[in-house]
């Protein structure tokens, strides 16, 4: 069924999904803020900043007026940086925003109050239907047509099909899952573990200490989960260990690259820089140092990262500090 659907957003993902899409017979609208970037992109069909070796059909439409993006919309993409998407929803005209399927791409919590993304639209839009695309999938092989596997978890059985149907193609593959809480913190949280693997081979450390490191870490998603109403089981899954393995392994994550920079010895500001793009690890770890926090949750790989993100701790002494911690059984919660 060809569908109109409009994105909010495009960076990279946006316009690795934004080609998938088209490609898959769909009308596609593209929002963005910079009208400058709106028209180069119109002309040129190729986004030169983030995916430069990308050809952009010529069926996709750019335009940085989002009411029009929206109004005839039948789904919206979100793929805009989490701590914006509020602002984001609240430029959109009360009419524009009712009855619509919601799909977010982006990943992470909301800062301050403590938000997942779904909170976030139910909040800001008016009886509309809620969803997460998430799982092991960075833009640069999706646009280049690579194969890749990922989730849309809905808590609308029928909804969640409908969205599979719409993004699965020869080299998308789209599984169902009705855990949403889930699907995003499994997404969200394993940004702040990737961080740390960047700075673990920043530092100089081995394999060793990275396996350790990306298993406790879906250890630790999981407890946080479980606490906020999640089923234990999505994080075994492509949204969690999935999604996990490629973050805190590939050259495409800007997360693990921003943690690597880390250990190497730059501050964080000067690794965000450095990156060129946004690093939603770094607003996430607050966010969930926060949540750990407030839910009574132990989450100590988040401590040592919110340690290292605030207070500049030394990267060294801090992994020594989790090394050294009580002797324990292992336990996956």
């Amino acid at each position: 069924m060809n569908r109109k659907i409009t994105l909010l957003g495009g960076g990279s993902w946006g316009t690795a999904l934004a080609k998938l899409l088209s490609e898959n017979g769909h009308q596609v609208t593209v929002w963005l803020r910079d009208e400058n970037q709106c028209i180069e992109l119109n002309r040129e069909r190729v986004n030169k900043k983030y995916l430069p070796k990308i050809q952009i059909p010529d069926n996709i439409i750019f335009t940085s007026n989002i009411n029009e993006a929206v109004k005839d919309a039948e789904m919206l993409l979100i793929v805009t940086p989490t701590q914006k998407i509020r602002s984001v929803l609240k430029q959109i005209d009360t009419e524009f925003k009712k009855d619509k399927i919601i799909i977010n791409a982006s990943k992470g919590i909301e800062i301050g109050t403590l938000c997942l993304v779904s909170d976030i639209v139910k909040e800001e839009t008016t009886d509309c239907t809620f969803a997460v695309l998430s799982g092991p999938s960075h833009a640069e092989e999706v646009g280049l047509s690579l194969p890749t596997a990922i989730t849309v978890a809905c808590d609308d059985k029928k909804i969640s099909e409908e969205i599979q149907d719409t993004f699965m193609s020869s080299y998308f593959r789209v599984y169902t899952n009705e855990d949403v809480i889930g699907a995003e913190l499994g997404g969200a949280l394993k940004n702040i573990i990737a961080l740390g693997a960047g700075i673990s081979d920043g530092i100089g450390y081995g394999d060793n200490a990275k396996a350790a490191l990306i298993n406790r870490g879906i250890v630790e998603i999981a407890r946080l989960g479980i606490a906020m109403g999640a089923d234990v089981h999505t994080f075994y899954g492509l949204t969690g260990i999935g999604d996990l393995i490629v973050t805190c392994t590939s050259k495409h994550s800007r997360n693990y690259n921003a943690g690597n920079l880390i250990g190497q010895g730059l501050k964080k500001d000067e690794a965000i820089k450095k990156i060129g793009m946004v690093v939603e690890g770094i607003p996430t770890t607050y966010a969930a140092y926060e949540l750990s926090k407030k839910l009574n949750v132990d989450m100590p790989i988040v401590g040592a990262m919110y340690d290292v993100l605030e207070n500049d701790a030394d990267v060294k002494e801090t992994v020594n500090k989790l090394m050294l911690r009580d002797k324990k059984d292992e336990k996956m919660l």
